[in-house]
């Protein structure tokens, strides 16, 4: 039989990547992502007010741990909707690597909010999922009752795909002398046992009234790893001196953690000018010519990326 080679778990601090583990003798299973240059790109592109930006961050974090499950082609998508301050959260996750964001708030009820309100309210988020060729397209939807993002992912895997699991996100900036910088980070560890997990019995039916129902205990080993993967603290996912490996490690290093090869996450945009051309050339010439700007030319921004692009509508027969 042969066995993983052990070594020292690696003290490099390495930044947008998404770190695959596993601790067979737990039946578990999870990822880390570690956003430093990436989420700071992504959120520079927009000016967000502070809080805005974080749940932005922890969009994009979320979107990455559960995104980078999918194959090479695939596509993975995450979208809010909502009645609070902020209310679209919209996040694109291109297999293997590409991440891009928005948020759209109001900017009222924002000035009113107070500080740590959850800035989501009510409403719903939705996982959607695009595996990409011939595969079926799959979507996920949670309410959103106040409970943020972190706990609506929770409520996603206990009612949705009844796979016990723990996720913990963390947001924050670091200051340094070239100034203020993003930081994200987020973990998931789930319990994924061979054998189907064993669910509680039905209710005795006709059994003389006052039987006591046999209760099944949740299994010690998902009870263990959820222990030690919750002590995980918000600033231990975004600091910049500690590596993933080495937080893997002080988490589960008595069971024995195996950590596979990570995947660079990367802030690219999907939008392009040949995009937007052939945007441009799907209206009738009047719709085309309402677009013209005081300048004379079209002008088309990208929501994600605060790219802006300018046209000429004489090519567009305006």
């Amino acid at each position: 039989m042969t066995t993983a080679a052990e070594r020292a778990a690696s003290a490099e601090v390495v930044d947008d990547i998404v770190l695959p583990f596993a601790v067979e003798s737990l039946s578990t299973r999870g990822r880390v992502v570690r956003l430093g240059p990436a989420i700071d790109r992504l959120l520079g592109r927009h000016d967000y007010p502070e809080a805005v930006s974080k749940l932005v961050a922890e969009a994009v974090a979320l979107a990455a741990l559960l995104g980078s499950t999918l194959k090479l082609e695939g596509r993975f998508q995450l979208q809010t909707k909502s009645d609070g301050p902020v209310n679209m959260l919209l996040v694109d996750f291109d297999a293997p690597s590409n991440l891009r964001a928005l948020a759209r708030f109001d900017k009222a009820k924002m000035a009113r909010a107070a500080p740590g309100e959850d800035l989501l309210g009510r409403g719903h988020m939705a996982f959607t999922i695009d595996p990409g060729g011939e595969m079926t397209r799959y979507q996920g939807v949670i309410a959103l009752e106040g409970q943020g993002l972190e706990g609506a992912a929770h409520h996603y895997f206990e009612r949705s795909e009844q796979i016990p699991t723990l996720v913990r996100l963390a947001v924050g900036e670091t200051v340094s002398s070239q100034g203020r910088a993003w930081r994200a980070g987020g973990l998931i560890v789930q319990y994924l046992p061979e054998a189907p997990r064993r669910r509680a019995d039905f209710h005795p039916g006709d059994a003389p009234e006052g039987a006591e129902l046999h209760q099944v205990e949740e299994d010690d080993a998902w009870t263990e790893a959820q222990a030690r993967a919750a002590t995980t603290e918000a600033h231990e996912l975004i600091d910049p001196t500690l590596s993933a490996e080495r937080l893997l490690f002080r988490l589960f290093n008595e069971r024995g953690v195996r950590v596979f090869t990570p995947t660079p996450l990367a802030d690219v945009c999907r939008c392009s000018a040949e995009g937007v051309d052939a945007m441009l050339r799907s209206f009738p010439p009047e719709e085309v010519k309402a677009m013209v700007g005081d300048d004379g030319m079209i002008g088309v921004t990208c929501e994600f990326c605060s790219t802006k692009r300018v046209f000429d509508p004489a090519n567009y027969g305006a």
